[in-house]
């Protein structure tokens, strides 16, 4: 194991560098601050989306603070070479290397923690009995499920998601001055296409995104859960991009792809918890919320693109908005009778997306005569600032 150990960690035996990875400061300035606190910090996200990365940037910003290089671990626990090792094994094989006592402070950086079977069990054991501060990743939800609550009040998360708009021109090194905002649009265009992961925003390739959404259907949802027929999980997804932005009933998918609307069910819970999809509910009382369709959004505009093209750009707008929206409040979509608008927030605001276009008279009396407060038209990329400058 030793070997392995010293591969994962090369800041052991030289110098560390950076230099080639792309940092994305909002998200590595939040997980600074949790530095000096104690609660195991959760990283969750899309595969690729730049989770090792992050902690990578970290593991460097300690480094040149001045935490000994051999206070650092890191490791990524979906390797096959460990299978048969739990997360207490391996971690006590590091202090042994390293002749490192228990009230030695340490930093552990655990990727993929949820390949671990108990994995809340171990990590209770090492926040309660080692001294360590805990940086632990997954690519599913399935790290947030804690049906034992082992570790209620011990944990924070950061959820990390493909690069919005102004990132995508971050990583492509554009800069858009304030006399060309009209330029938005056109990038936005390349934007749609190419996605916010952030490999593919370095280097376009349609092949790497179809490669990536199959190697996750195939390793997060077709072996995970033991599906035998891996073609209808391929059909799902195609039929989820294709209706994203829509409402999307169990019973019109089972209706369509020919399974049962518990089957149908159950396939939309795996793709929303490897963050391929979001799932949206309707406003109102709990069993209005409950009984009716979700809205489906897609977790990465380029993945849409996969399956949709360049058809209804209002659709993209719309699902682009949601994902600048998504944080830690609750968002639903509202309908009355048969009008519909987009979103309303737990804080009260109200939001219709609309690409250069105007709501029709049946959604514009919705939208002028329902309590809220704060009201937003987002009706152009310019405009998409202003979700950011909305009260909170």
């Amino acid at each position: 194991m030793q070997e392995i150990l010293f591969q994962y960690n090369p800041w052991w035996e030289q110098n560390f560098s950076v230099a080639k990875l792309k940092p994305r400061a909002k998200y590595l300035n939040q997980l600074k601050q949790q530095l000096t606190q104690r609660q195991i910090q959760f990283i969750i996200g899309l595969r690729r989306v730049g989770k090792t990365t992050l902690l990578k940037l970290l593991i460097k910003e300690l480094i040149d603070s001045g935490i000994p290089p051999a206070r650092i671990f890191y490791v990524s626990l979906d390797d096959y070479l460990l299978k048969d090792s739990g997360i207490i094994d391996i971690v006590n094989e590091y202090r042994k290397l390293h002749k490192l006592r228990f009230e030695d402070k340490i930093y552990l950086f655990l990727d993929e923690v949820a390949y671990k079977d108990a994995f809340q069990t171990q990590l209770k054991n090492l926040y309660d009995h080692h001294n360590c501060k805990i940086f632990a990743s997954s690519s599913s939800t399935s790290l947030l499920r804690d049906r034992k609550a082992t570790l209620t009040g011990r944990t924070v998360t950061l959820e990390l998601k493909p690069l919005d708009l102004d990132e995508y021109l971050q990583f492509k090194g554009i800069e858009i001055k304030k006399r060309d905002s009209h330029l938005y649009e056109s990038y936005f265009r390349d934007y749609i296409r190419e996605g916010g992961m952030p490999e593919n925003a370095l280097n376009p390739n349609r092949d790497y995104l179809m490669a990536l959404v199959d190697d996750i259907i195939q390793k997060d949802i077709t072996a995970f859960h033991g599906i035998r027929k891996p073609q209808l999980a391929r059909d799902f997804f195609v039929l989820l991009m294709e209706q994203s932005g829509k409402q999307l009933s169990l019973n019109k998918i089972g209706r369509i792809l020919n399974i049962s609307p518990d089957t149908a069910g159950r396939y939309m819970g795996y793709f929303a918890e490897t963050f391929l999809i979001y799932l949206v509910p309707r406003w109102g009382k709990t069993n209005v919320k409950i009984i009716s369709p979700r809205k489906i959004y897609a977790s990465d505009l380029g993945f849409k693109y996969l399956i949709v093209g360049e058809r209804d750009l209002g659709s993209y707008f719309e699902n682009y908005v949601y994902l600048k929206l998504r944080n830690e409040k609750q968002i639903y979509y509202l309908q009355e009778d048969d009008s519909e608008i987009d979103f309303y927030t737990e804080d009260q605001i109200l939001i219709e997306a609309k690409y250069y276009t105007e709501m029709n008279p049946k959604q514009a009396r919705l939208f002028t005569e329902f309590p809220a407060r704060q009201k937003l038209l987002i009706d152009s990329i310019e405009k998409i600032n202003l979700l950011e400058s909305r009260p909170h």
